[in-house]
C-alpha cells in the first residue's frame, strides 16, 4: 500500500502517518510506504523497485482520483511485471480531505476506511488478459458536403482508402448555396476545388444517391452495408466519421412559400449571386432573425445566423447604398471578430430592431402582393409598421434522417436532435462508440470555418485508429455466464454501447468483448446475476460493503452484547 500525502492536498487534512501505519495492520498487507506524490517520476520508480524488492502481486495507492491518474500507476506496475488489472485506487484526497477539510479526524478515519476496502477488494481481483484485434485500414466518410470532403481528404492524403456516401447525385451540399464566408472568401471556387480534388483523388471512392443500410462490428473493424441505385456494397472500415450536415427549417409563418418576396437566407444568398431584380431593384428589405430557433420546440441558436445576416445587408448596402434595411432580432450573436461586421452595418445605416418572444413581428400581405412587417419596437414600445420590398427570414439549422445513423453506429443524439460527442472539452468530435468520430453541422450548427477545423480533426483522430496495426480490447469487460443466463434480454436493451446480443437458438445473452466498455449496467440490470463485470464482480463489491461497514457492525455487536 503506497499513501500519497499529494503536496498539502491530502497531508494538510489527513494524518497520512496513521493511515500509513493503520493499512500496516491489514490483511494481506505485506508493505506499506508514504510519498510526497505517488505520481511523481521518482516514486514511480520506487514503486516498481519496492514490488520487486518484497515481491509483492497487488498494489493499492491512496491518493487521488483515478480517472486521471489510474493508468499511470497502471502503466507502472505493467513494467514491474505485474498485470496492471491488480490494482486499486483508494481515493482519499477528493472522498476524504476535500469533503472533510474543516475535521481532520473525519478526513484521516474515511481514509483508514477507503484503504480498507481497497485491500479487501484487490485481495479479490483475478489477473485479467486483454487480446489484439487486427485493423482494417480504410475509413469511411458519410455526407458528401464541405465537412465530409474535408474529412475524406484528411485521410486518403494519409494514404488511407476511403469510402464517402452522399445521398444526393452530387457532391458539396449546402456550401453549393453560399456566395461568402464571414469574412468576405468566395465560397463557390473553394467548393468546386474541394469536389475536383475529391473525386480525383485515387483513394477516396465516391457513392452518390447512396445511404447506409447496415453496419456491424467495432473499432477497427466495421463492415456496412451501402445501398446505391438498387444495388448494395459491403465495405470495410476501422473508422467511421459522419458528416451528413444540417438543412434549414422551412417554416409555416411569415408568409413563406406564399409571397414571393419572402426568402430564406440561402434563398436571399441565390438572389444576390444571380443578380435577381427582386433583390437588385429593392428599395427597402427586412430581415427577421430567430425563425424556428430558440423557440419551445427548438430551443437551441443556430449560431450562423445573425452573422449571415447581416453579411446580406451589407451586400444590400453595396447594390443600394440608399436603401432602407431593418434587422429584427431577439439577441444578436455576432461573435468574435465578425462583431466588425455588425459595428460595418451601423455605420452604414442598417437598423436593428429588437423583440422578444412573447411579441413576434407579424408580416401581411395587401392584394398587390406587397408586404407589411408590424414590430414593436423596444425603445419606443410601440409598433413599427415596415414596407419591405423583399423580406428575408433567418431560419434554424435542423438535422434529419440522424436516428437512422445513430441506431445504426450506437452513438447518442442530444435533446436536440443533433450527435452528442463523447466529452465538450476531451474529446470533442468522438463518440462514446470507439471508431466512430463527428464532424460539420450534423454535430452543431456552426459556420463554415469552423465545419472544416472540426472535419480535419475528425480526421486526425480517424487516422489515431487507422494508424494502428491492432486495437487493444479486453480487460474490465462483461460476461455472462450460460449455466444462470435466463434469456430475459434485460441486459441488451439496457447496453449503451449495444455490445450485448441475443443467441436465438441457444436462448441466450452474449456479450461482445471488444464493443464492451465496462460500464456494468448489464451486470447491474441483470435479475439472474448472472453477469460479471470483471474487477467489479459480485463479491468484490460484498466485500467493499462488509469493510466499508466493519465497524458499525462491531459497534451494534458490541451494544447488543452490552
Amino acid at each position: 500500500v503506497f499513501v500519497c500525502s499529494c503536496g498539502v492536498n491530502i497531508a494538510s487534512v489527513v494524518d497520512v502517518a496513521a493511515v500509513r501505519d493503520y493499512a500496516m495492520t491489514l490483511p494481506h498487507v505485506a508493505f506499506v510506504e508514504n510519498s510526497l506524490f505517488a505520481c511523481s517520476q521518482d516514486t514511480q520508480g520506487l514503486i516498481k523497485e519496492r514490488i520487486k524488492e518484497h515481491n509483492l502481486n497487488r498494489v493499492v495507492v491512496a491518493s487521488c482520483t483515478p480517472r486521471t491518474h489510474e493508468p499511470t500507476f497502471q502503466e507502472t506496475i505493467k513494467e514491474a511485471g505485474l498485470n496492471k488489472y491488480l490494482f486499486q485506487m483508494a481515493n482519499i484526497r477528493d472522498q476524504g480531505a476535500w469533503v472533510h477539510q474543516n475535521e481532520p479526524a473525519a478526513a484521516t478515519h474515511r481514509a483508514k476506511d477507503q484503504v480498507r476496502m481497497a485491500v479487501a477488494t484487490v485481495a479479490l481481483q483475478p489477473p485479467l488478459q486483454e487480446f489484439d484485434l487486427p485493423v482494417t485500414k480504410a475509413g469511411l466518410i458519410i455526407g458528401g458536403g464541405v465537412a465530409g470532403m474535408e474529412a475524406a481528404l484528411g485521410l486518403a492524403n494519409q494514404g488511407y482508402d476511403v469510402a464517402l456516401v452522399e445521398k444526393k447525385d452530387f457532391l458539396g451540399g449546402h456550401a453549393r448555396k453560399l456566395n461568402h464566408t464571414w469574412n468576405g472568401e468566395a465560397v463557390q471556387p473553394y467548393v468546386d476545388d474541394l469536389v475536383q480534388r475529391v473525386t480525383s483523388h485515387p483513394k477516396v471512392q465516391v457513392h452518390l444517391n447512396a445511404a447506409i443500410t447496415g453496419v456491424t462490428g467495432f473499432v477497427g473493424n466495421f463492415v456496412s452495408t451501402i445501398a446505391s441505385e438498387g444495388r448494395e456494397t459491403e465495405v470495410a472500415h476501422g473508422a467511421a466519421i459522419i458528416a451528413i450536415g444540417g438543412h434549414p427549417y422551412k417554416p409555416k409563418e411569415y408568409l413563406y412559400k406564399e409571397n414571393p418576396r419572402v426568402l430564406l437566407s440561402l434563398e436571399m444568398d441565390q438572389a444576390l449571386r444571380e443578380k435577381n431584380p427582386l433583390v437588385t431593384g429593392a428599395q427597402s428589405a427586412v430581415f427577421i432573425q430567430c425563425v424556428g430557433s430558440r423557440e419551445p420546440e427548438r430551443p437551441y441558436c443556430s449560431r450562423v445566423c445573425c452573422t449571415h445576416s447581416v453579411e446580406n445587408a451589407l451586400r444590400l448596402k453595396e447594390i443600394n447604398p440608399d436603401m432602407d434595411i431593418y434587422i429584427l432580432y431577439r439577441d444578436l450573436r455576432t461573435y468574435g471578430r465578425r462583431e466588425n461586421l455588425y459595428k460595418e452595418a451601423r455605420e452604414k445605416g442598417v437598423i436593428f430592431i429588437r423583440y422578444d418572444l412573447e411579441n413576434k413581428p407579424t408580416v401581411t400581405q395587401a392584394a398587390d402582393g406587397s408586404l407589411t412587417v408590424t414590430v414593436r419596437d423596444h425603445i419606443l414600445g410601440i409598433p413599427v409598421h415596415l414596407n419591405p420590398d423583399v423580406l428575408t427570414l433567418a431560419s434554424a439549422i435542423i438535422v434529419k434522417e440522424q436516428e437512422k445513423l445513430a441506431q445504426l453506429f450506437k452513438v447518442p443524439l442530444n435533446n436536440d436532435g443533433f450527435f452528442l460527442e463523447a466529452h465538450m472539452k476531451l474529446r470533442p468530435v468522438d463518440f462514446a462508440t470507439d471508431g466512430v468520430f463527428v464532424a460539420g453541422l450534423a454535430h452543431y450548427p456552426k459556420p463554415l470555418d469552423e465545419a472544416i477545423a472540426q472535419a480535419k480533426a475528425a480526421a486526425a483522430r480517424a487516422a489515431v485508429v487507422l494508424a494502428q496495426d491492432a486495437i487493444r480490447a479486453g480487460g474490465v469487460v462483461a460476461q455472462v455466464d450460460p449455466a444462470t443466463c435466463s434469456g430475459c434480454q434485460a441486459c441488451v436493451g439496457n447496453c449503451p454501447f449495444g455490445a450485448i446480443s441475443f443467441i436465438e437458438d441457444k436462448k441466450l445473452a452474449e456479450v461482445n468483448q471488444a464493443l464492451c466498455k465496462g460500464c456494468g449496467t448489464c451486470a447491474a440490470t441483470c435479475p439472474s446475476e448472472c453477469i460479471t463485470l470483471f474487477g467489479f464482480s459480485h463479491k468484490q463489491l460484498y466485500t467493499q460493503v462488509d469493510e466499508a461497514l466493519a465497524e458499525l457492525e462491531a459497534e451494534m455487536d458490541e451494544a447488543a452484547g452490552a
